[in-house]
């Protein structure tokens, strides 16, 4: 996948780390953590613009993250309450769960979405619950832009700065990434055999 994610980017500059970071966001294997320090390091040796490597690599993220929240969206909160109804152990909500975490993201949504950003993983899914709380699109955009500027800022300069040696961060952030899943995975798992039924 490396040799790919090189190749990519060595032949189609721009457009390239866009169209990577789109499929990063609806393909998650393929992992910006790789591809903007990679992009970095290309700026580093003046083959392509520090400033317009991470517009790009925003805009990509952008366009696919809004995959997702246009998914959410279309799922609603009646459906997902209806599904709650039949399968609440599997989604670990009741309909009174769904009803307090939309509120709770009508409230505090924004910077939901904003932190979410910086968070591996977590920076896809949250999404859908914005999609499903009906969050006004330009105010999802808006945060999800801030916070995706922002990451997508750090693991560029993280590559500038490290030149020859960016895959470092790939490394480092690697392992952070898995920590983070497998806490949700048992998370997850602990919610599924102490879920309670409340109507």
């Amino acid at each position: 996948m490396f040799d790919w994610i090189t190749g990519l980017i060595r032949s189609s500059g721009y457009l390239g780390i866009a169209l990577l970071m789109l499929a990063e966001n609806i393909f998650p294997p393929i992992p910006s953590e790789l591809i903007m320090p990679l992009a970095g390091f290309l700026s580093a040796n003046g083959d392509l613009s520090l400033l317009l490597v991470m517009i790009a690599g925003s805009f990509g993220s952008l366009v696919g993250l809004s995959f997702w929240y246009w998914v959410g969206l279309k799922l609603g909160t009646e459906r997902l309450k209806r599904f709650s109804d039949r399968h609440g152990r599997w989604l670990t909500m009741s309909r009174r769960d769904i009803e307090r975490a939309d509120a709770w993201f009508d409230k505090h949504g924004g910077w939901a979405v904003m932190i979410g950003r910086l968070i591996p993983t977590v920076r896809t899914l949250i999404s859908v619950p914005a999609g499903v709380s009906d969050m006004k699109f330009g105010r999802f955009l808006l945060f999800s832009a801030i916070g995706t500027f922002a990451w997508t800022a750090i693991l560029t300069m993280a590559g500038y700065w490290l030149q020859g040696s960016y895959d470092v961060v790939a490394n480092y952030v690697g392992p952070v990434s898995n920590i983070v899943v497998g806490s949700i995975a048992v998370f997850y798992l602990y919610r599924v055999v102490t879920f309670k039924r409340s109507d």
